[in-house]
């Protein structure tokens, strides 16, 4: 795994209205080619560790004050992920699928504060037959300064969140 710039060839890659940017890509084997973008999606959200899921719990307790969008109710993560499609206009928790391709969906959340969007990128491996190249890219847009200071203390977590989401997915989709 490796920090990297936003893939070329992401949905992303013609905004430049977002303020920050990064991503992280890792080589997985699927020498069967049974792994697709939908599969990606639904381990995304289902692999988090539980100090990611503890420190979202603790964010949408402590941001629900200010007003800023948070999960409703009790999400039953597992039945929700079930029978999601991963297609525009669904939702897991705090992200809505925005775009989707055969290879890449942008999710996210526009908020009073900031608006982010995360691609989930898999296409074929330069690195050889049977592989293939996962990228998780992070794009923020400040929409005033309460969202510049909100995202002051989130940076730090947001880059160890991303990596663990994509060593966790890689795991899972390559166990040994």
């Amino acid at each position: 795994m490796q920090k990297t710039s936003l893939p070329e060839s992401s949905l992303l890659q013609d905004d430049n209205t977002f303020e920050f940017i990064d991503a992280y890509r890792a080589t997985i084997d699927d020498p069967k080619n049974e792994i697709n973008i939908t599969k990606i999606c639904k381990l995304f959200f289902t692999i988090g560790p539980k100090w990611i899921e503890r420190l979202f719990a603790f964010r949408n307790r402590t941001m629900k004050v200010f007003g800023l969008k948070v999960p409703e109710g009790n999400l039953d993560k597992a039945s929700v992920v079930e029978e999601m499609k991963c297609e525009p206009g669904e939702r897991m928790g705090l992200f809505q699928i925005f775009e989707r391709n055969g290879a890449e969906i942008i999710l996210g959340e526009d908020d009073k504060h900031l608006d982010f969007r995360v691609s989930l990128l898999i296409e074929n491996s330069t690195f050889g037959e049977g592989r293939k190249e996962l990228t998780i890219s992070t794009m923020v847009k400040f929409n005033n300064g309460f969202g510049r200071l909100y995202f002051a203390p989130v940076k730090p977590f947001h880059s160890l969140v991303v990596p663990s989401m994509l060593k966790g997915v890689v795991k899972k989709v390559n166990p040994s």
